[in-house]
Protein backbone atom coordinates (compact mmCIF):
# COMPACT_ATOMS: atom_id res chain seq x y z
CA UNK A 1 0.00 0.00 0.00
CA UNK A 2 1.55 3.29 -0.88
CA UNK A 3 1.54 6.45 1.23
CA UNK A 4 -1.96 8.20 1.73
CA UNK A 5 -2.45 10.96 -0.56
CA UNK A 6 -3.18 14.57 0.53
CA UNK A 7 -6.25 16.56 0.45
CA UNK A 8 -4.27 18.43 -2.45
CA UNK A 9 -3.09 16.03 -4.55
CA UNK A 10 -6.86 14.15 -4.31
CA UNK A 11 -8.14 17.16 -5.12
CA UNK A 12 -6.26 17.45 -8.55
CA UNK A 13 -7.10 14.11 -9.30
CA UNK A 14 -10.72 14.76 -9.00
CA UNK A 15 -10.77 17.84 -10.66
CA UNK A 16 -14.37 17.17 -13.25
CA UNK A 17 -15.63 14.99 -10.92
CA UNK A 18 -19.35 16.50 -10.41
CA UNK A 19 -21.66 14.00 -9.29
CA UNK A 20 -22.90 14.47 -5.76
CA UNK A 21 -22.60 11.72 -3.95
CA UNK A 22 -26.01 10.60 -2.07
CA UNK A 23 -26.54 12.32 1.44
CA UNK A 24 -27.64 9.02 3.00
CA UNK A 25 -24.34 7.66 1.74
CA UNK A 26 -22.77 9.82 3.39
CA UNK A 27 -24.01 9.71 6.32
CA UNK A 28 -23.76 5.99 6.39
CA UNK A 29 -19.73 6.75 5.70
CA UNK A 30 -19.31 9.02 7.90
CA UNK A 31 -20.98 6.81 10.59
CA UNK A 32 -18.74 3.57 9.57
CA UNK A 33 -15.59 6.19 9.92
CA UNK A 34 -16.04 6.61 13.57
CA UNK A 35 -16.88 2.70 13.92
CA UNK A 36 -14.48 0.76 16.18
CA UNK A 37 -15.61 -2.15 13.81
CA UNK A 38 -14.77 -0.31 10.33
CA UNK A 39 -12.75 -1.86 7.64
CA UNK A 40 -11.81 -1.68 4.26
CA UNK A 41 -14.66 -4.21 2.79
CA UNK A 42 -17.31 -2.27 5.07
CA UNK A 43 -16.47 0.79 3.81
CA UNK A 44 -16.11 -0.28 0.04
CA UNK A 45 -19.70 -2.04 0.63
CA UNK A 46 -21.18 1.57 1.46
CA UNK A 47 -19.11 3.32 -1.44
CA UNK A 48 -20.49 0.76 -4.21
CA UNK A 49 -23.89 2.14 -3.44
CA UNK A 50 -23.05 5.32 -4.58
CA UNK A 51 -22.26 6.35 -8.48
CA UNK A 52 -20.18 9.52 -7.66
CA UNK A 53 -18.35 7.91 -4.97
CA UNK A 54 -16.89 4.64 -7.12
CA UNK A 55 -15.86 7.11 -9.67
CA UNK A 56 -14.03 9.16 -7.61
CA UNK A 57 -12.24 6.04 -5.82
CA UNK A 58 -11.46 4.69 -8.94
CA UNK A 59 -10.52 7.40 -11.09
CA UNK A 60 -8.26 8.19 -7.69
CA UNK A 61 -6.82 4.78 -7.74
CA UNK A 62 -6.05 4.35 -11.41
CA UNK A 63 -3.84 7.67 -11.27
CA UNK A 64 -0.59 8.41 -12.12
CA UNK A 65 0.06 8.83 -8.15
CA UNK A 66 -0.54 5.28 -7.52
CA UNK A 67 1.19 4.03 -11.17
CA UNK A 68 -0.99 0.80 -11.20
CA UNK A 69 0.09 -1.86 -14.31
CA UNK A 70 -2.62 -2.72 -14.52
CA UNK A 71 -6.60 -0.56 -13.71
CA UNK A 72 -8.15 -1.42 -10.94
CA UNK A 73 -12.04 -2.11 -11.16
CA UNK A 74 -12.89 -3.45 -7.63
CA UNK A 75 -13.81 -0.59 -5.31
CA UNK A 76 -12.90 -3.24 -2.11
CA UNK A 77 -9.48 -3.61 -3.99
CA UNK A 78 -9.25 0.22 -4.58
CA UNK A 79 -10.24 0.28 -0.89
CA UNK A 80 -7.31 -1.66 -0.07
CA UNK A 81 -4.79 -0.18 -1.98
CA UNK A 82 -5.00 3.50 -1.14
CA UNK A 83 -5.66 3.12 2.36
CA UNK A 84 -9.02 4.32 4.73
CA UNK A 85 -7.03 7.75 5.21
CA UNK A 86 -7.35 8.79 1.58
CA UNK A 87 -10.89 7.17 0.78
CA UNK A 88 -11.78 9.45 3.72
CA UNK A 89 -10.57 12.31 1.84
CA UNK A 90 -11.98 11.65 -1.47
CA UNK A 91 -15.21 11.52 1.15
CA UNK A 92 -14.67 14.84 2.59
CA UNK A 93 -13.78 16.63 -0.87
CA UNK A 94 -17.13 15.52 -2.35
CA UNK A 95 -19.30 16.37 0.85
CA UNK A 96 -17.64 19.71 0.69
CA UNK A 97 -18.54 20.50 -2.86
CA UNK A 98 -21.75 19.24 -2.47
CA UNK A 99 -24.31 21.99 -2.29
CA UNK A 100 -27.75 20.65 -3.63
CA UNK A 101 -31.31 21.86 -2.81
CA UNK A 102 -34.32 20.01 -1.02
CA UNK A 103 -35.28 19.96 -5.04
CA UNK A 104 -32.56 18.77 -6.63
CA UNK A 105 -31.99 16.13 -3.70
CA UNK A 106 -35.90 14.83 -4.67
CA UNK A 107 -34.79 14.52 -8.60
CA UNK A 108 -31.55 13.07 -7.82
CA UNK A 109 -32.87 10.52 -5.54
CA UNK A 110 -34.82 9.36 -9.22
CA UNK A 111 -30.92 8.54 -10.43
CA UNK A 112 -29.51 6.93 -7.56
CA UNK A 113 -31.90 4.71 -6.58
CA UNK A 114 -32.55 3.21 -10.37
CA UNK A 115 -28.65 3.27 -10.69
CA UNK A 116 -28.22 0.80 -7.70
CA UNK A 117 -31.21 -1.21 -8.17
CA UNK A 118 -30.15 -1.83 -11.69
CA UNK A 119 -27.07 -2.78 -10.97
CA UNK A 120 -27.67 -5.16 -8.22
CA UNK A 121 -30.23 -6.55 -11.12
CA UNK A 122 -27.53 -6.94 -13.54
CA UNK A 123 -25.80 -9.14 -11.76
CA UNK A 124 -28.61 -11.25 -11.12
CA UNK A 125 -28.99 -11.21 -15.00
CA UNK A 126 -25.16 -11.86 -15.25
CA UNK A 127 -25.26 -14.98 -13.03
CA UNK A 128 -28.19 -16.45 -14.98
CA UNK A 129 -26.73 -16.35 -17.91
CA UNK A 130 -23.27 -17.41 -16.37
CA UNK A 131 -21.80 -14.00 -17.76
CA UNK A 132 -18.31 -13.05 -16.02
CA UNK A 133 -17.07 -11.16 -14.74
CA UNK A 134 -20.11 -10.07 -12.57
CA UNK A 135 -18.21 -7.01 -11.25
CA UNK A 136 -18.76 -5.99 -14.98
CA UNK A 137 -22.57 -5.99 -15.14
CA UNK A 138 -22.63 -4.13 -11.65
CA UNK A 139 -20.60 -1.74 -13.01
CA UNK A 140 -22.01 -0.96 -15.99
CA UNK A 141 -25.55 -0.77 -14.58
CA UNK A 142 -24.13 1.64 -11.49
CA UNK A 143 -22.56 3.94 -14.01
CA UNK A 144 -24.68 3.52 -17.23
CA UNK A 145 -26.72 6.75 -16.75
CA UNK A 146 -23.93 8.56 -14.93
CA UNK A 147 -24.15 11.19 -17.28
CA UNK A 148 -27.94 12.41 -15.89
CA UNK A 149 -26.62 14.68 -12.84
CA UNK A 150 -24.00 16.23 -14.93
CA UNK A 151 -26.69 17.07 -17.85
CA UNK A 152 -29.18 18.14 -14.38
CA UNK A 153 -26.30 20.43 -13.63
CA UNK A 154 -25.95 22.27 -17.12
CA UNK A 155 -29.20 22.21 -18.37
CA UNK A 156 -32.12 23.44 -16.28
CA UNK A 157 -35.42 21.42 -16.26
CA UNK A 158 -33.19 18.16 -17.82
CA UNK A 159 -35.87 16.05 -16.26
CA UNK A 160 -38.78 17.52 -18.40
CA UNK A 161 -36.43 16.80 -21.81
CA UNK A 162 -35.72 13.29 -20.15
CA UNK A 163 -39.60 12.62 -19.41
CA UNK A 164 -40.28 13.59 -23.48
CA UNK A 165 -37.50 11.94 -24.76
CA UNK A 166 -38.49 8.16 -22.61
CA UNK A 167 -42.18 9.18 -24.01
CA UNK A 168 -41.50 9.34 -27.59
CA UNK A 169 -42.52 6.32 -29.93
CA UNK A 170 -40.37 6.48 -32.89
CA UNK A 171 -37.25 8.35 -31.37
CA UNK A 172 -34.35 7.04 -29.80
CA UNK A 173 -34.02 8.85 -25.96
CA UNK A 174 -30.80 10.58 -27.19
CA UNK A 175 -32.13 11.83 -30.42
CA UNK A 176 -34.74 13.86 -28.64
CA UNK A 177 -32.05 15.10 -25.87
CA UNK A 178 -29.52 15.73 -29.23
CA UNK A 179 -32.41 17.90 -30.59
CA UNK A 180 -32.89 19.83 -27.84
CA UNK A 181 -29.70 20.11 -25.75
CA UNK A 182 -27.58 19.41 -28.79
CA UNK A 183 -25.79 16.56 -27.04
CA UNK A 184 -27.14 13.55 -24.56
CA UNK A 185 -26.38 11.97 -21.32
CA UNK A 186 -25.02 8.66 -23.15
CA UNK A 187 -22.51 10.69 -24.72
CA UNK A 188 -21.48 12.85 -21.53
CA UNK A 189 -21.60 9.34 -19.12
CA UNK A 190 -19.21 7.68 -21.71
CA UNK A 191 -16.83 10.91 -21.55
CA UNK A 192 -16.96 10.16 -17.65
CA UNK A 193 -16.90 6.77 -17.18
CA UNK A 194 -13.60 6.89 -19.84
CA UNK A 195 -12.55 9.74 -17.20
CA UNK A 196 -12.52 7.64 -14.03
CA UNK A 197 -10.58 4.96 -16.32
CA UNK A 198 -13.92 2.38 -16.21
CA UNK A 199 -12.85 -0.83 -18.88
CA UNK A 200 -13.27 0.28 -22.58
CA UNK A 201 -15.97 -2.10 -23.17
CA UNK A 202 -18.21 -0.71 -20.15
CA UNK A 203 -17.39 2.78 -21.49
CA UNK A 204 -18.43 1.74 -25.10
CA UNK A 205 -21.88 0.29 -23.70
CA UNK A 206 -22.62 3.59 -22.28
CA UNK A 207 -22.23 5.54 -25.13
CA UNK A 208 -24.69 2.52 -26.94
CA UNK A 209 -27.05 1.88 -24.19
CA UNK A 210 -30.00 3.73 -25.99
CA UNK A 211 -29.38 2.13 -29.15
CA UNK A 212 -30.02 -1.78 -28.67
CA UNK A 213 -32.44 -1.56 -31.39
CA UNK A 214 -29.41 -1.73 -34.22
CA UNK A 215 -27.57 -4.38 -32.16
CA UNK A 216 -30.73 -6.78 -31.25
CA UNK A 217 -32.42 -6.60 -34.80
CA UNK A 218 -32.25 -10.31 -36.62
CA UNK A 219 -29.26 -8.91 -39.59
CA UNK A 220 -26.88 -8.12 -36.59
CA UNK A 221 -25.31 -11.35 -36.01
CA UNK A 222 -22.00 -10.04 -34.65
CA UNK A 223 -21.72 -11.52 -30.75
CA UNK A 224 -19.23 -10.09 -28.06
CA UNK A 225 -19.45 -9.25 -24.84
CA UNK A 226 -20.40 -5.81 -24.94
CA UNK A 227 -23.47 -6.94 -26.86
CA UNK A 228 -23.74 -9.26 -23.81
CA UNK A 229 -23.53 -6.13 -21.42
CA UNK A 230 -26.08 -4.25 -23.19
CA UNK A 231 -28.17 -7.03 -22.81
CA UNK A 232 -28.17 -7.40 -19.53
CA UNK A 233 -28.41 -3.92 -18.92
CA UNK A 234 -31.53 -3.20 -20.91
CA UNK A 235 -33.27 -6.12 -19.01
CA UNK A 236 -32.10 -5.12 -15.66
CA UNK A 237 -33.61 -1.24 -16.77
CA UNK A 238 -36.90 -3.20 -18.05
CA UNK A 239 -37.12 -5.06 -14.43
CA UNK A 240 -36.89 -2.35 -12.84
CA UNK A 241 -38.64 -0.11 -14.38
CA UNK A 242 -36.38 2.47 -15.67
CA UNK A 243 -38.90 3.62 -18.10
CA UNK A 244 -41.41 4.48 -14.95
CA UNK A 245 -39.14 6.16 -12.90
CA UNK A 246 -36.44 8.08 -14.48
CA UNK A 247 -39.06 8.25 -17.76
CA UNK A 248 -42.58 8.87 -15.86
CA UNK A 249 -44.07 6.70 -18.63
CA UNK A 250 -46.09 3.82 -18.27
CA UNK A 251 -45.02 1.63 -21.10
CA UNK A 252 -41.55 0.33 -21.50
CA UNK A 253 -41.02 1.82 -25.46
CA UNK A 254 -37.65 0.73 -25.87
CA UNK A 255 -38.09 -3.05 -24.63
CA UNK A 256 -41.31 -3.16 -26.82
CA UNK A 257 -38.70 -2.61 -29.76
CA UNK A 258 -35.55 -4.96 -28.87
CA UNK A 259 -37.21 -6.91 -25.65
CA UNK A 260 -37.87 -10.13 -27.74
CA UNK A 261 -34.70 -10.13 -29.57
CA UNK A 262 -32.77 -9.19 -26.36
CA UNK A 263 -34.38 -12.21 -24.42
CA UNK A 264 -33.48 -14.15 -27.50
CA UNK A 265 -29.64 -13.49 -27.75
CA UNK A 266 -29.28 -14.17 -23.85
CA UNK A 267 -31.23 -17.18 -23.79
CA UNK A 268 -33.56 -16.14 -21.29
CA UNK A 269 -37.45 -16.50 -21.59
CA UNK A 270 -40.29 -14.91 -20.15
CA UNK A 271 -40.68 -17.25 -16.84
CA UNK A 272 -36.92 -16.18 -16.16
CA UNK A 273 -37.69 -12.47 -16.61
CA UNK A 274 -40.73 -13.23 -13.87
CA UNK A 275 -38.05 -14.81 -11.42
CA UNK A 276 -35.88 -12.21 -12.15
CA UNK A 277 -39.10 -9.31 -11.49
CA UNK A 278 -39.86 -11.87 -8.27
CA UNK A 279 -36.07 -11.39 -6.79
CA UNK A 280 -36.09 -7.72 -7.24
CA UNK A 281 -39.30 -6.80 -6.01
CA UNK A 282 -38.65 -9.25 -2.99
CA UNK A 283 -35.87 -6.90 -2.75
CA UNK A 284 -37.90 -3.82 -1.11
CA UNK A 285 -35.60 -1.55 -3.51
CA UNK A 286 -36.26 1.77 -2.76
CA UNK A 287 -36.96 2.66 -6.50
CA UNK A 288 -40.05 0.87 -6.34
CA UNK A 289 -41.77 3.57 -3.98
CA UNK A 290 -41.84 6.07 -6.47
Amino acid sequence: MGQPLSEQQISEIMQGIRIPPQPQVLVDLQMEQVSPHASPKSIARLISQDVGLTGAILKVVNSAAYGLSDTCTSVEQAVALIGIDSVVNVINGLAIRTELSDENIVQLNRFWDTATDIANISVDVARAINFEPTDWAYMLGLFHNCGIPLMMQRFDQYFDVMEASYGHPDKRIVDTENELLNTNHAVVGYYTAKSWKVPKPICDVIAEHHNATRYFRPDHTHEDERKTLLGILKLAEHICGNYRILGKQEEDLEWQVAGEEILAYLGLGEYDVEQLTLTYQESGVAAQNY
